[in-house]
């Protein structure tokens, strides 16, 4: 018996595959590729997939795992680092898109309810879209990653009164300021209840999960944790989403948030993909090829006055321009909850015929087009900082507080203060050399300045930024930020205001490596290639290899600019070798016992190098440790002999070591 969705599932992966390697082949999102597959095989295209309701039911699954894995990533400190976005910045965007989406409806002879509903459909981003691009790019934890995070939070939470409003803006009679408060105290005792959970209930679960040692058991808990709170959202008319997000933030603040990271990884990237298929589907081709002319306007309109808007936002806060620039074109387009709002206004009649499906094609074509708003995003705010514009506009407001300006020479200077940037100024401290950092998060820079750190705010991008922290003078310039088209551009701009400096950077990725290099990095310590430099430094430790000859191997790695570790090397050889000769060989310890057979008797009596094939390399006595014994050393009951040979040899000789009894 056939299974309609069965065959779906084939023709959605098979599709997908030969999309996505297209796409591959033309440096095309993978995002952008999933909404071609579903634009190809929806009912306006292709009409390959018959059942659409479950499509859509695997793809709410994704936008929950998405979420739930952001929040996992996330915690309660980052959320509250960013309270000033959600709190101040999401409003004023929201408020603002609402006014002019209003505008624009009334102007077209939309009525009063209509084009209020229509500003609420407007004002709203995608936040799938928007994190898995940020999480792609590794830019949530840059000032516009957060500050876009921020607002899409407030975003996801004010929808829920915007449908309550849908039925007052048709003319329905309801009592919507009882809903409201109804909701608003749902709300509250939902939040109250993800608070106590993370702190007493959920770790205490996760620990004696974790304690039976069974994978299966461990993965079916976190799942439950996050259906069960979107779950509970969703049960008090909250958005599924939040729901989601929220249960990531609990597992977050437990140990064994990366082990749930890592087991719901891969089902989020599956379900994930149904999401942005489902997007597709939706997109009415026909109707796009009849009206290209107004579809096409309204799309540049959306993305122009939105990212306007968004960066306006941004500015409220006092960032530099080009932060404002960047969250601006993140928050361009218009959101998935926009479907589930329209929906509603569907059924309350506001929307109808010609005008729902016009709106589904401009939101597709903006989601379509977020990753490559994204991307060109660093370059718009290069071309918009070349502009006459004021200092105070592309520097930020905060850069008013400033430190003191009598900056010695011959100083470091510290670009981003996370946990590398903090670990760096402690020990410039510790060795007595001058510093000053610079910092784009406003919270940090007051706090750190109030404990006297010479640490001011400001966009490091900014020629004006870096004199202010006298790089004319400096000797060393540190960069340790998240942003890499920043980075960039902060080795660029610093290498031609002070040639002589010496410029090191800290990177993610290994495709970032040569591009500092030619920008004018002396240094870069790309993150991936650090920790392989770590372990394999304790694996050639373990084999018995020289301590010097490990250290002249890291050496020549870090000095060809880890050429060894994407090549072959030919060191390779010369340590194959050492390796090679000593790999039958083990060390181990063994307790001399008190009737043992080598207890009371000289190293040079028991010949265990010559009869057994075990040399003991050292003899720990007591709190004493006496390396190279000599052979009349004599062996005393409780000694902890350290020894070495093969593992035959090792395993045979084990009796020495015992009681006979024991041993027997």
């Amino acid at each position: 018996m056939p299974v309609p969705i069965l065959t779906d599932l084939v023709i959605i992966f098979g599709l997908s595959i030969v999309v996505l390697f297209i796409c591959h082949q033309l440096r095309v999102p993978v995002t952008v590729g999933f909404i071609l597959t579903g634009i190809l095989a929806g009912p306006h295209l292709l009409g390959l997939i018959k059942a659409i309701h479950e499509v859509e039911i695997l793809a709410e699954i994704g936008v929950i795992l998405l979420l739930f894995t952001i929040g996992v990533e996330f915690s309660f400190a980052n959320l509250l680092q960013i309270r000033q976005s959600v709190l101040v910045a999401g409003p004023i965007q929201v408020a603002a898109t609402c006014l002019a989406g209003l505008l624009l409806a009334l102007q077209v002879g939309k009525t009063m309810g209509e084009a209020v509903f229509i500003g609420f459909l407007v004002s709203l981003s995608s936040t799938a879209i928007v994190l898995k691009l940020l999480q792609e790019r590794a830019e949530v934890d840059t000032p516009h990653g957060r500050t876009s995070l921020g607002i899409l939070i407030f975003q996801d939470i004010i929808i829920v009164p915007m449908m309550l409003l849908v039925p007052l803006l048709a003319g329905a009679s309801e009592n919507i300021g009882v809903s409201f408060l109804i909701l608003l105290a749902k709300g509250v005792i939902i939040i109250a209840l993800v608070i106590a959970s993370a702190k007493w209930v959920v770790p205490h679960v996760l620990y004696q999960i974790a304690r039976t040692g069974n994978r299966e058991l461990f993965l079916l808990s976190i799942v439950l944790i996050c259906t069960a709170v979107a779950w509970l959202t969703a049960q008090a008319g909250l958005s599924l989403a939040l729901g989601a997000f929220l249960a990531g933030l609990i597992v977050s603040e437990t140990e064994y948030s990366h082990q749930a990271l890592g087991n719901i990884l891969p089902f989020r990237d599956v379900f994930a993909s149904f999401f942005f298929i489902s997007i597709g589907m939706l997109l009415d081709v026909d109707f796009l090829l009849k009206n290209p002319g107004i579809i096409a306007l309204l799309t540049l309109g959306v993305l122009l006055v939105k990212a306007i808007l968004a960066g306006s936002a941004a500015l409220f806060l006092k960032f530099p321009l080009r932060t404002a620039v960047l969250v601006g074109l993140a928050l361009c387009q218009v959101g998935e909850f926009s479907f589930i709002l329209s929906k509603v206004g569907q059924s309350q009649g506001l929307f109808s015929g010609d005008s729902y499906q016009l709106f589904l094609d401009v939101t597709i074509i903006t989601m379509v087009a977020t990753p490559l708003m994204m991307a060109l995003a660093p370059r718009a705010a290069d071309f918009i900082l070349r502009l006459p514009l004021p200092q105070r506009l592309k520097l930020g407001a905060h850069l008013s507080e400033e430190i003191d300006k009598s900056i010695p020479g011959d100083h470091l200077i510290i670009v981003g203060f996370g946990v590398s940037g903090r670990n760096l100024a402690r020990a410039a401290k510790t060795g007595g050399i001058p510093y000053v950092i610079i910092e784009m998060n406003p919270e940090t820079v007051r706090r750190e300045r109030e404990s006297g750190e010479p640490i001011f705010y400001g966009d490091a991008t900014q020629e004006e930024i870096l004199k202010h922290a006298n790089i004319k003078e400096a000797r060393v310039i540190v960069v340790v930020i998240n942003d890499p088209a920043a980075t960039r551009r902060i080795v660029s701009l610093a290498r031609s205001l002070n040639p002589r400096a010496y410029i090191i950077v800290r990177t993610r990725y290994l495709q970032e490596l040569q591009s500092l290099f030619e920008l004018g990095a002396d240094d870069v310590v790309p993150e991936e290639f650090e920790t392989s430099v770590e372990i394999f430094t304790l694996v050639l430790r373990k084999y018995l290899v020289a301590k010097e000859e490990i250290e002249r191997f890291v050496t020549q790695v870090r000095a060809d600019g880890y050429l060894v570790l994407r090549g072959i090397s030919r060191e390779s050889d010369s340590f194959s070798d050492g390796v090679r000769h000593l790999h039958d060989f083990a060390i181990s310890t063994f307790r001399l016992s008190e009737r043992a057979p080598l207890a009371g008797k000289s190293l040079a009596q028991v010949e265990l190098r010559k009869k057994y094939g075990v040399t003991v390399l050292a003899i720990r006595r007591d709190s004493q440790m006496l390396p190279n014994p000599e052979p009349d050393m004599q062996l005393l009951r409780n000694d902890l002999l350290i020894v070495m040979g093969t593992p035959e040899n090792l395993s045979n000789s084990n009796w020495l070591f015992k009681d006979p009894e024991v041993t027997a």
